[in-house]
């Protein structure tokens, strides 16, 4: 795993993600009637200590911190699937850090409430758009990372499954499967 790859595939992941969320939210408005939210505008605009916009603006600047957020976090989603950490289990996991990835950002600026306040229509609109976003993002991460082979934690398990006590860490060499464990005896075969 190079942090290269890690970093690339984490983006497109994320974009992915973020692309599915959308259309959900569009199919969403356009069922429920619901208007489009500015709140990752406006929290962006705060985080940037700029004038607030307006209109055509603030529309531009949310579709900026709603895609740029949302490519950003595709990468701890890359990271955990090149660890091993792949499968619905950690999309669930991932999408808990979507949400609370979103609710530091709006609380902390003043432009969000916490979620127990919220009308419970708008809190299960909100869980809804962040799970298919979250399951959406880890489906294509889970699908790169699966190209480099079983990640450090995926090898471990297949060795001996489950949380045991008294059980190191694998040795390097099955950490890293792309590089050969050094063997003295395989190198002084090779020279003769």
């Amino acid at each position: 795993m190079t942090v290269k790859r890690v970093l690339w595939e984490g983006f497109v992941a994320g974009a992915a993600g973020t692309v599915a969320m959308t259309v959900a939210e569009q199919v969403e408005q356009r069922l429920t009637g619901r208007p489009d939210s500015h709140v990752p505008g406006r929290v962006l605009v705060r985080l940037a200590r700029v004038r607030e916009r307006r209109g055509q603006r603030l529309r531009q600047v949310n579709l900026a911190m709603h895609f740029g957020q949302g490519a950003l976090l595709g990468v701890l989603r890359s990271v955990m699937a090149h660890a091993g950490l792949r499968g619905a289990w950690s999309s669930a996991q991932f999408t808990v850090v979507r949400l609370t990835n979103d609710q530091i950002l709006e609380n902390a600026t003043g432009v969000g409430a916490p979620p127990p306040t919220w009308p419970r229509t708008e809190l299960v609109v909100d869980l809804l758009h962040k799970t298919v976003y979250g399951f959406a993002t880890g489906l294509v991460a889970d699908a790169l990372a699966a190209r480099g082979g079983p990640g450090p934690g995926q090898r471990h398990a297949a060795m001996l499954p489950g949380r045991h006590r008294n059980v190191g860490p694998l040795p390097r060499a099955h950490r890293r499967a792309s590089r050969p464990a050094h063997n003295p005896r395989t190198r002084r075969a090779s020279r003769k």
